[in-house]
């Protein structure tokens, strides 16, 4: 189960490698102002998905009937309409939308990206389904190989464009692979039903989703539409592609994490001894992998940045490192998540995303009055700060977790935290490598950042026993 479960998030990790390659291939390919404009189709799609997310694909996993043909029948005529009303209302707000980012003449354009939630209503659910049995590998396949598909497209389509088009059309190929893989894969012949009696249970089931995907598109590209509205395409060029880099590997670690960690937690529900150990390492893992990220940004973030994208992202390198503890202390919550989940308590990563989402309209009047990325960044900071203290007292309170063993661990991930803030005020990250290694203001957050990983105990007790385990 482990072997399989691991062989998922690969598979995942993957597609998300890809799809930030993509990115930045593309950013390297035409300007940042057209890499910005580039960057609010993903915004639009993300938008229209939290108005219609049901999360059908995981019912069909858990429900007792997700295996009935007649049931896997009628979600898929149910995302076909839910891909109809996706679509036209990404067509109607086209116009007001890019109007609302000051770009109205490609509008055309996110009407044309209406086209691939239709695209999507048309997925086979078997690749979903098939995961009861233990198969992930269709699963794999279709989350893999479409984004590999359209890394491939790019050079054909850099030769015909060299603007915004060349993401636009590279989307296009991926949502129609994605669906005609999800038909290759499948085992079962591709059918559609009306019933409302499983519509209605599939809503009932997924409004909670829908809340919380509400939450999660605030928390990923809130400040991406407040900083495309007031500082134009080119600095959210600049802060989109700062969140890509410092946002995807958290994401995927955090899933490999949760994976890990939650099938271990669920079995230790009934010894609260073991319970509280192993909650407490894997809090101490989101921070590790937040801590991590911190560590690599300030040591690698500017040649990297530089090597990848050229000297037009050079100014991004200056909120690199801020953004990086955003993403570290937002990373860091989600080890409470997993341990709250264990104990089937799915609402605390919702209520922890909570605080950034209503640190927006601070975040917006701050831009409107100084016109600096800081300001938002670090409202978004404090933000994020707030959720993580609070998912630790629900982690207590609802998981019966015992905080005093992170006291000290936290503490000191803040305090490496607040050193990089000044390092990067005295010294941001440089683009030559030996300049950025030699400066004075790195190495004390290095040290506070070891010392930190040293005082993980449950988790490098928790990384010992695993290793032991294997051997034996």
């Amino acid at each position: 189960m482990l072997k399989k479960a691991l062989m998922l998030v690969s598979g995942n990790a993957f597609g998300s490698a890809l799809l930030l390659a993509r990115n930045l291939i593309v950013a390297r390919l035409i300007s940042p102002e057209h890499y910005g404009i580039a960057a609010t189709f993903a915004i639009s799609m993300s938008l229209v998905e939290m108005l219609s997310y049901l999360g059908l694909n995981q019912m069909i996993v858990v429900d007792k009937d997700g295996d009935d043909p007649h049931m896997q029948r009628a979600l898929q005529g149910f995302q076909l309409i839910r891909g109809m009303f996706s679509s036209l209302v990404l067509f109607l707000i086209a116009r007001p939308y890019a109007d609302f980012l000051g770009i109205g003449n490609i509008a055309w354009a996110f009407q044309i990206i209406a086209i691939i939630p239709l695209m999507n209503g048309f997925q086979h659910y078997d690749m979903h389904r098939l995961k009861r049995h233990l198969n992930f590998r269709p699963s794999i396949i279709v989350q893999s190989i479409p984004p590999l598909i359209s890394v491939l497209a790019l050079w054909p389509l850099a030769l015909i464009y060299h603007d915004y088009r060349i993401m636009l059309v590279s989307l296009l190929v991926q949502a129609a692979s994605m669906v005609g893989l999800s038909h290759l894969t499948a085992e079962r012949r591709y059918g559609l039903t009306l019933d409302y009696s499983i519509m209605k249970r599939a809503t009932v089931f997924g409004w909670p989703l829908l809340l919380n995907g509400m939450l999660l598109f605030g928390v990923f590209n809130g400040e991406r539409l407040i900083v495309g509205r007031e500082l134009g395409m080119s600095q959210l060029a600049m802060f989109s592609m700062a969140v890509t880099l410092t946002l995807t590997p958290t994401l995927v670690l955090a899933g490999a994490c949760q994976s890990l960690f939650l099938p271990s937690l669920s079995g230790a529900r009934d010894k609260p001894d073991s319970f509280r150990w192993l909650g407490v390492a894997a809090i101490e893992a989101g921070l590790a992998i937040g801590l991590l990220l911190m560590l690599g940004v300030m040591l690698l973030g500017g040649p990297l940045v530089y090597l990848l994208l050229g000297e037009k992202y050079l100014p991004l390198l200056e909120i690199l490192v801020p953004i990086s503890v955003v993403h570290a202390i937002r990373v860091a919550k989600s080890g409470s998540a997993t341990v709250a989940l264990s104990k089937k308590r799915s609402g605390n990563a919702a209520a922890s995303n909570a605080f950034r989402v209503a640190s927006l309209p601070l975040s917006w009047i701050a831009l409107i009055q100084t016109g600096s990325l800081m300001s938002v960044i670090y409202i978004a900071l404090v933000a994020e700060l707030l959720g993580y203290l609070f998912a630790l007292y629900l982690a207590a309170r609802r998981a019966g977790l015992s905080l005093s063993p992170l006291l000290v661990p936290s503490g000191m991930v803040f305090l490496t935290c607040a050193a990089a803030l000044f390092s990067n005020w005295t010294y941001p990250p440089q683009p030559d490598f030996a300049a950025q290694l030699l400066h004075w203001s790195l190495w004390p957050v290095v040290l506070c950042g070891l010392v930190s990983l040293g005082l993980m105990k449950n988790l490098r007790g928790y990384l010992v026993r695993r290793f032991r385990d294997r051997k034996a």
